[in-house]
């Protein structure tokens, strides 16, 4: 599953800009008082001005085997999130490591390195490594009839979990990580979880507000 762009909302998109340009040096490819694009790899992250805008979590694709230079270059920039008071999340059965940390707004931010995509890089990891959003949380009170909707506007394999409290749906490249607003909290700062609003582009186009998915 492909996500050609993540629009997210935010209560200060100056904030965010200034994060994701000038800490994560990220490169801007659109600009307006309203609304910023980042480029992350073939995958564009947006942030759209709410008021109301609440966090949520997302992932980013990294080389399969840049993790600890990743973890180098974040701990230049940021804190990172530990589980378990390591930084680097080990995901044995999924074959992959990742690291998390906020951004400017509280979302959960996570750069997954996944071995069995075989991505190799020989340069040093920086933002130009940054392969694509990998996946989108999704907060519902009913797992199954979310999955059942992404399911009807195009075949979604379930990827891991189940539909009582987590649900990981469709492939390495993209993910949905569904989870039960009221059973579930988001890993690793076991943060509350909310059913927070987003649109994407790509394989899936659709809007994501109030609970319920809009094709667009």
């Amino acid at each position: 599953m492909k996500v050609d762009e993540l629009i997210l909302y935010s209560q200060s998109v100056e904030k965010q800009k200034l994060f994701y340009r000038d800490v994560l040096e990220m490169e801007i490819i659109r600009d307006s008082k309203e609304s910023v694009s980042f480029k992350a790899g073939r995958s564009i992250i947006s942030f759209e001005y709410r008021k109301d805008a609440k966090p949520i979590h997302y992932a980013l694709n990294i080389p399969s085997y840049q993790d600890t230079e990743a973890l180098e270059w974040l701990q230049k920039r940021v804190e990172v999130i530990p589980y378990q008071d390591q930084p680097i999340v080990d995901f044995r059965n999924w074959n992959a490591k990742a690291l998390y940390f906020y951004d400017a707004d509280r979302n959960i931010v996570e750069f997954i390195a996944r071995k069995n995509l075989d991505i190799r890089s020989a340069s040093p990891f920086a933002a130009d490594k940054l392969l694509c959003v990998s996946e989108i949380g999704i907060a519902t009170s009913n797992i199954k009839d979310v999955y059942d909707r992404l399911n009807s506007l195009r075949e979604l394999p379930v990827f891991d979990g189940n539909f009582d409290r987590f649900c990981a749906a469709g492939d390495e490249e993209g993910l949905f990580i569904l989870v039960d607003v009221k059973k579930k909290k988001w890993f690793p700062a076991d943060d509350d979880v909310y059913l927070t609003d987003f649109r994407v582009k790509g394989d899936f186009n659709f809007e994501f507000k109030n609970g319920e998915i809009k094709e667009l």
